[in-house]
């Protein structure tokens, strides 16, 4: 109730404010003062970022090497069973001295309880861990549940598809080593990009997120976990008294109480995690709808603790305001639209008033698509040509998959009863795609 009260307060203010000053202003600047607000904060976020690389090329960080934290790795697992054996194989190679493996099984219905049962049979690293069938459902639920039998004074929590390189955890353990710190995520990267447009896509979307987490850990701003990849320390879990079971989105709920608790969170661009893209839309679909669902969620059920938190650093918290601003300007955007022709109908308003939303529109567009061809330039060293045309497609591919969603969650917490649809999702399906063409080969031959 809280949410829905919290969010038809806002969107009701909104919609009352643009309607009412349209008669006596040109709310165009108001939103255009919102994009201005936040440019002048990315390139104040690039240029801190250009300052901390300047400052660490003339003093490089002094690493620790007596600072080696035990680790638990935590694998959840919900019908994995084709994909799991392959993970573990690749996170017991990783070259770190003290680490041990959990794989939990969430109410599978598939045999990947038997699998990680058989996995940890074979490797000393390895503990299995079967949920009931009747446990409390959700990754929040599953990873409270393994701290329970954890050994680590660090969590590190992978997703059942996960691989990483070997000297994965030598790379992310320092950056959790001071005692303010209380996570650290890695970067994500879609292992199968190549497959399609839509894996493409994602993987430009994770490598613009990346830009955004390396910019926002330079002003020591509001950096999030990703879920996939994530270190915690174990004290910092205590703290906030682990996961929250009542959110679809265990990583971003957390990251959010570990700021308010006044913990910081790093992100180290050096430690890259792979995972499967999905290759379909609806699936994306799913995931995404999760995913901005938890997002928009956990700031409605948070905000006041934001506010008002005294643990919290004025810099987290600023950043984090400007970054729920991205959550505003489509939806002032689309209130904005929608209000200018409803005033034309009524012929309250000319026609030409339109078409400067729509340019504006066009610039917000313009605003992703430079942030795009950034990112890919600079961490992903795509030529320039191809990086202008890969964040094209992004930018069409963000618009088509957020903006809708947007509307669809506004809807959903207003009118619909919150549900805990966590929203897995499928992996596995570009192998069993590659082995279905396999078949096909064999039969055409034959």
């Amino acid at each position: 109730m809280k949410e829905r009260i919290v969010l038809f307060t806002i969107i009701f203010g909104l919609g009352v404010f643009i309607y009412i000053f349209q008669s006596y202003f040109n709310t165009l600047w108001g939103l255009a003062f919102l994009c201005t607000a936040m440019t002048i904060y990315v390139l104040f976020m690039n240029l801190a970022y250009k300052l901390k690389k300047r400052k660490l090329q003339k003093h490089p960080k002094i690493i620790n090497e007596n600072y080696k934290p035990f680790v638990t790795v935590m694998i959840p697992c919900h019908n994995e069973e084709s994909v799991i054996e392959h993970t573990v194989a690749n996170i017991l190679s990783m070259k770190y001295e003290h680490f041990e493996v959990i794989l939990i099984d969430d109410r599978s219905t598939d045999n990947t309880a038997n699998v990680i049962k058989k996995i940890a049979e074979h490797f000393d690293k390895v503990t299995a861990l079967i949920r009931d069938k009747e446990a409390f459902p959700g990754k929040s639920a599953v990873l409270n549940d393994a701290m329970k039998i954890a050994k680590g004074d660090a969590i590190l929590v992978f997703d059942a598809d996960a691989t990483v390189e070997p000297d994965f955890l030598s790379k992310l353990v320092p950056e959790l080593e001071p005692k303010d710190v209380g996570a650290v995520q890695a970067r994500k990267v879609i292992r199968n990009k190549n497959y399609n447009l839509l894996t493409r896509c994602q993987n430009n979307e994770y490598t613009m997120d990346t830009h955004f987490q390396v910019t926002r850990d330079s002003v020591k701003g509001a950096v999030e976990l990703r879920g996939n990849g994530e270190l915690i320390k174990r004290e910092a879990i205590e703290d906030i008294g682990g996961w929250n079971n009542y959110t679809i989105t265990d990583d971003l709920d957390m990251s959010t109480r570990l700021h308010i608790k006044g913990w910081d969170i790093r992100f180290c661009p050096d430690a890259i995690v792979y995972e499967e893209g999905i290759i379909y839309i609806w699936p994306l679909y799913r995931q995404r709808r999760r995913w901005l669902e938890g997002t928009i969620r956990r700031y409605l059920e948070y905000f006041d603790q934001v506010l008002f938190s005294k643990k919290m650093s004025l810099r987290a918290s600023l950043d984090m305001t400007a970054y729920v601003s991205e959550f505003i300007m489509p939806g002032w955007f689309i209130m904005e639209i929608m209000i200018r022709l409803f005033k034309i109908l009524a012929k309250d308003a000319p026609t030409q008033s339109l078409y400067s939303s729509i340019v504006l529109g066009g610039l917000i567009g313009l605003g992703f698509f430079l942030a795009s061809r950034y990112a890919l330039r600079r961490y992903d060293n795509i030529p320039r040509l191809d990086a202008m045309f890969e964040a094209l497609q992004t930018t069409i591919y963000l618009f088509i998959i957020w903006f809708p969603l947007v509307l669809f969650i506004a809807f959903k917490i207003l009118f619909c009863k919150k549900d805990m649809n966590w929203g897995k999702t499928a992996h596995g399906l570009v192998m069993e795609e590659q082995a279905n063409i396999e078949e096909e080969e064999k039969l055409q031959k034959i």
